[in-house]
C-alpha cells in the first residue's frame, strides 16, 4: 500500500481541471493548517472538498468489489477509512467549514453536477 497515492490522484486532478475550467482557481491544495487536511480548500469562505476514491472510502453509490483474500483485514481497513472520513468532516463542520465530498464514480458519470454542487456551496458562503 506504500505505492498508493495520497494526493494528486486521477480523480483529484480531474476535479481540479474542471474547477479551473469553471473559473474556480483560488483554492489551496492539502492545506496543513486546515483540520482534516482536505484535498481542495477555499480558505476565505471555509469550504473543504474531499475527493474520495470509491474503493478506498467504500463508496455508497457504486459498492466497489472488495478483495477476496485477507477479507477481514480489508473489512477493518475500509471501516477505519470511513470512520476517519466521518471524523474529519465532523471536525471541519464544528469549526465552521462547509464540507463537500466528491466520489470518484460520480465525478466520472456526472462531472458537471459535481462542479455545480461546489459552485452552489461557494455561492452560499459569500
Amino acid at each position: 500500500m506504500s505505492r498508493i497515492r495520497a494526493k494528486d490522484t486521477g480523480p483529484e486532478m480531474d476535479l481540479r481541471r474542471r474547477l479551473r475550467a469553471a473559473g474556480l482557481s483560488h483554492y489551496r491544495l492539502h492545506p496543513g493548517n486546515v483540520p482534516g487536511r482536505p484535498d481542495v480548500a477555499f480558505i476565505g469562505v471555509r469550504v473543504a472538498i474531499f475527493v474520495h476514491g470509491c474503493f478506498w472510502h467504500s463508496c455508497p453509490h457504486c459498492s466497489p468489489a472488495r478483495p477476496r483474500s485477507h477479507r477481514m483485514f480489508w473489512v477493518r481497513k475500509l471501516e477505519r477509512n470511513r470512520a476517519r472520513d466521518r471524523r474529519k468532516a465532523r471536525e471541519l463542520r464544528r469549526s465552521g467549514w462547509a464540507v463537500v465530498t466528491v466520489w470518484e464514480c460520480r465525478l466520472r458519470k456526472y462531472p458537471g453536477l459535481q462542479v455545480a454542487r461546489i459552485q452552489r456551496t461557494l455561492a452560499a458562503r459569500y
